[in-house]
């Protein structure tokens, strides 16, 4: 069989085939696999002279190029074609009658992180979404937070391989602030601000009240005179709101962040009821977030005039809010495939 013969030949069978894995298989192997005529003819080269085997070698590649083209080119026809008829049958059809489920639902997480921002936007706070895979800068060094400060080691941040241009660190963000603070830097946005973030955030810390990876809510408001009266009633809002009761009572502890001074750890009143915690009062006290005014150097770093403007900030777990208001009592529940957990904490997806 000459070249001619079983370029024909495997054309022919090549345009006829209609099924994607006989070409593949079945037609490439007989025409360019070990047994084949072509292979055959390359083997039986080394009775030619040099010049004859450079100009035949030269003649079998051309035919082996066109025939791997045609394969290539049968392939994308018959992907295309089963591709066509897979719509086809996936088609739907918008006149049938809908069918109600009650199998989808609304996860804790998300139904909390709604509730809190639903609370801040009624009163100009715009939500700013960040990334998950931050730059040291905005994490850190934008924060106040010192090259030497514990919360970069390597037992606090996941650090990811690989640097950007200036040299620094990628890794998963440990808190959202620092989606405030790319929000602000990037945009040059001006005073007033008043933003609000929430999202995953991940530390090196696993336990029945600490997780690898858990989500933070997170308020900022830059403007001139502000105060921690305005913190004060900005927070005491979000509990009455929140918990769903006027009788909060906050009290402000005095505390340490690289990127508030003054810094407060707040605390909320609570009793217990039937064994449960229930917010309200002053009976007894619970940490529940952190806050305070801006420190300076994180007002310079996102080029706003210390001088003449002030800010308050506050940050908080949403797990944790989650298992203050819905009575969850382990945070690594909220990332289980426990079905009954679910169930059991899951709302309709018209639950707000």
């Amino acid at each position: 069989m000459d070249l001619k013969e079983i370029l024909e030949q495997s054309k022919e069978k090549i345009n006829n085939c209609k099924d994607i894995n006989v070409l593949l298989h079945d037609v490439k192997s007989s025409f360019l696999g070990k047994n084949s005529e072509l292979n055959k003819i390359f083997a039986s080269m080394k009775d030619l002279t040099n010049d004859a085997k450079k100009e035949f070698g030269k003649q079998i590649n051309i035919v082996k190029n066109e025939i791997e083209e045609a394969i290539r080119i049968k392939r994308e026809e018959l992907e295309r074609i089963d591709l066509e008829n897979k719509l086809k049958e996936q088609t739907i059809d918008g006149t049938l009658p809908y069918r109600k489920t009650t199998e989808g639902a609304i996860h804790l997480i998300t139904k909390t992180e709604q509730e809190l921002c639903n609370i801040f936007t009624k009163y100009g706070f715009q939500l700013a979404e960040g990334i998950e895979i931050e730059e040291d800068f905005y994490n850190f060094t934008a924060l106040n937070v010192k090259k030497n400060h514990p919360a970069r080691q390597m037992q606090d941040t996941f650090y990811l391989q690989g640097k950007n241009e200036n040299d620094e660190n990628y890794l998963l963000r440990t808190h959202t602030t620092c989606v405030d603070a790319r929000t602000v830097i990037e945009n040059n946005i001006q005073p007033p601000i008043a933003l609000i973030s929430c999202g995953k955030t991940f530390r090196c810390d696993s336990d029945k009240t600490h997780s690898p990876m858990f989500n933070q809510f997170e308020g900022l408001m830059i403007d001139e005179n502000l105060n921690l009266g305005h913190l004060k009633f900005f927070l005491k809002t979000m509990m009455k709101e929140f918990f769903e009761t006027d009788n909060i009572f906050l009290r402000m502890r005095p505390s340490y962040f690289p990127f508030t001074e003054p810094s407060v750890e707040i605390d909320v009143g609570y009793s217990i009821v039937n064994g449960q915690i229930k917010i309200g009062g002053n009976e007894k006290w619970l940490e529940v977030l952190g806050a305070g005014m801006l420190h300076p150097n994180v007002l310079k770093n996102m080029n706003i005039d210390s001088s003449k403007y002030s800010a308050i900030a506050f940050g908080c777990g949403v797990e944790r809010m989650a298992m203050l208001k819905y009575g969850a009592n382990d945070i690594r529940q909220f990332t289980s495939n426990k079905i009954d957990w679910l169930k059991h904490y899951s709302f309709g997806s018209f639950c707000c």
